[in-house]
């Protein structure tokens, strides 16, 4: 198959949601109608004992949620599809931003019951910012909740979209039949048995036909004929152009669990849902089909198997191919890399793969050489814009609970900050390690991930700091920079990599300083990432 087909078959896209919203179940039920899977445990019950697919940290089996992206693909009807499944929680909000910049388009899931969450509108709102198009799935129909036009209502309040439903409820909660597919022109009859895989269809182009009362009663048949009619009315026609370009949004209605609506979902997405997409670097656009490559790393994982203390670095590719064992360039580390077994991904599964193209995501075996945001090239020098590194708004001393693990423990350390779930600052005046995160729930991941994959324990002691500002001198032999350090010395730092932090007790310490030592700049975000 040509270079140019196999990135027209490409689809990479994440998913996205507030906690709770059905987001893992209904990956699940995309790879079970890609066939990659051959059945579906029902993921919250069951998430102790058996796990959900796309969640493999042995944590985010016992909370139930998910605390690290997944990366999984599938083939279906002759195209590629890769999903990444993102976590919701807002503590983990870092490593969701993050994979946006790897996707080319996105599923927001809504809860038919709580409608737009909080989480959902932060997440959409990067969306929005990139012109990234969206797909919108309310879930979970089987289920008492909103009226489906309240719903369609919020979405586009809240979250500043235009929508327009490509399918549409027969009834909701208890008196939930089914699901009149206004873009294939058919009807999904729901049987409310979640063991069954695949529901039967009814095509159905004319909706007038007496035989629509026979088949799902005369009221909700006069009810979906007046509905229909206003969304005609007030809804614009699906245009995929405007969908594309971040202007549409098509709705489904469906429920994961049951797995109802989903196949409409894939069977539509897999003919609208935009193919590789060209991205910005700092130097110039970048074309997929352009033939030499290039890609970023957007997430690192360490003990992806603890068995065999792996760490891989997960490559988006934006051109050219990345073939197996070929020298690729390192543009921050100025020197050539070979690969002998690049993975892909199907959860925590991997195999090698020898060639992969333009949209996928290539797990990359690392000894430390790589840091979120690198670049790989084949020679030119260029790194791809928008890859957020935050600063943390909680902070804790971390302190060694057994001694005679101290190496174990420096060494999780050392790989978990690498991978972006958290900051690492040494203090300058007595060396004691601090540790910042975005989320309070990390430092519980963390601690959780140094036990078992490190055999190392740690305690945690409240730091009361509000700010990690950089620390940039405009003169580092001038006097005010020499007399900044020694006034400030209890609250300086180095990070990871040796650069100066000043760890501010509040907002009106930062305004003070700023005022006091102008010649001394502060920055919120470190240069180095």
């Amino acid at each position: 198959m040509s270079f140019n087909k196999e990135i027209e078959r490409r689809r990479t896209f994440g998913i996205i949601a507030h906690p709770d919203a059905g987001k893992t179940t209904l990956t699940e039920k995309l790879l079970l109608f890609g066939g990659a899977i051959q059945e579906a445990g029902a993921v919250k019950n069951n998430k102790i004992k058996k796990g959900a697919t796309s969640d493999f940290m042995e944590i985010e089996r016992q909370r139930g949620i998910s605390v690290s992206t997944s990366v999984l693909a599938f083939n279906y009807k002759n195209k590629k599809i890769n999903i990444l499944d993102t976590p919701g929680h807002k503590d983990f909000a870092e490593d969701t931003f993050r994979t946006l910049t790897a996707v080319d388009s996105v599923i927001v899931v809504v809860d038919v019951a709580k409608g737009v969450e909080e989480q959902t509108e932060k997440l959409v709102a990067v969306c929005r910012l990139r012109n990234i198009p969206m797909i919108v799935f309310i879930n979970k129909l089987d289920r008492e909740g909103k009226d489906a036009f309240d719903l369609m209502d919020e979405v586009e309040q809240k979250l500043g979209l235009t929508v327009t439903p490509m399918s549409f409820p027969i009834g909701m909660g208890y008196d939930f039949k089914g699901i009149y597919n206004i873009w294939e022109k058919n009807i999904n009859l729901f049987s409310g048995d979640s063991r069954k895989n695949i529901e039967e269809t009814i095509a159905f182009s004319d909706v007038e036909n007496p035989e629509l009362d026979r088949i799902i009663g005369e009221k909700p048949a006069t009810r979906l004929r007046e509905e229909l009619e206003l969304i005609r009315e007030v809804y614009p026609e699906f245009n995929r152009d405007a969908y594309l370009s971040g202007a549409l949004q098509p709705v489904f209605f469906g429920s994961a669990l049951n797995n109802f609506g989903v196949r409409e979902l894939l069977d539509s997405f897999v003919e609208i849902a935009p193919a590789p997409r060209p991205k910005e670097s700092e130097t110039r656009m970048v074309e997929p089909s352009e033939t030499k490559l290039s890609g970023f790393i957007f997430k690192i994982h360490a003990n992806m198997d603890p068995k065999h203390r792996d760490r891989l670095a997960f490559l988006k590719i934006v051109s050219g191919t990345f073939e197996r064992n070929k020298p690729y360039y390192h543009v921050r580390q100025k020197k050539n890399f070979k690969f002998s077994s690049p993975n892909a991904f199907f959860a925590e599964k991997k195999e090698i793969v020898d060639i992969s193209y333009p949209g996928d995501i290539v797990g990359l075996h690392d000894t430390g050489n790589f840091k979120i945001g690198d670049t790989l090239t084949e020679g030119e020098i260029m790194s791809f814009k928008g890859i957020p590194s935050f600063s943390p708004e909680h902070f804790r001393y971390i302190n060694n609970a057994d001694p005679l693990k101290a190496k174990q423990l420096e060494k999780g350390i050392d790989q978990l900050m690498d991978e972006g779930v958290a900051q690492l600052f040494t203090l300058e005046l007595n060396n004691r390690k601090v540790i910042g995160t975005v989320g309070a729930l990390q430092y519980e991941v963390i601690q959780y991930r140094l036990e078992h994959e490190y055999g190392a324990k740690c305690t945690y002691e409240n730091f009361p700091v509000h700010k990690a500002c950089w620390v940039k001198p405009d003169d580092a032999k001038n006097d005010e920079f020499k007399e900044f350090k020694r006034i400030k010395q209890k609250f300086l730092a180095k990070d990871k990599y040796g650069q100066l932090v000043f760890l501010a007790d509040s907002d009106f310490t930062i305004q003070m300083t700023v005022a006091k030592y102008p010649s001394v700049k502060l920055y919120f975000t470190s240069e180095n990432d």
